[in-house]
């Protein structure tokens, strides 16, 4: 399994409900379909001024977006695919409508799960 974790931020000038509701309800739709969906496709949108986030000023992201596929290939394919004549310029143009794109990160991880 490979797990891609994306660190994202949203653009200057957008209120939190507006980022949420903007990346849900137009930026998932898309996203999914143009290509096919992962294992996983998940936002965690990161809870401010909640009395669990006390570093909240040093925080520089507001969604932490999980990408989960069986595998290498398959993301490799899922990524070629997205990355098709036209397909990437529908993404940038719809990220630039509610993410600061210059301060994305994404990270390769690997997942140790202990359940109780």
């Amino acid at each position: 399994m490979l797990k891609i974790l994306a660190f994202l931020t949203k653009r200057e000038g957008i209120e939190t409900q507006a980022f949420i509701e903007y990346y849900e309800n137009n930026h998932v739709p898309l996203i999914c379909d143009l290509v096919p969906t992962p294992i996983l496709y998940k936002r965690n949108f990161l809870m401010r001024g909640d009395e669990f986030n006390k570093e909240d000023g040093a925080i520089d992201f507001d969604v932490v977006t999980e990408l989960v596929f069986p595998d290498r290939a398959a993301y490799l394919a899922w990524a070629a695919e997205l990355s098709k004549p036209g397909y990437g310029d529908q993404v940038v143009a719809d990220e630039l409508k509610f993410l600061d794109r210059s301060r994305t990160r994404a990270y390769v991880v690997e997942e140790c799960v202990t359940s109780g």
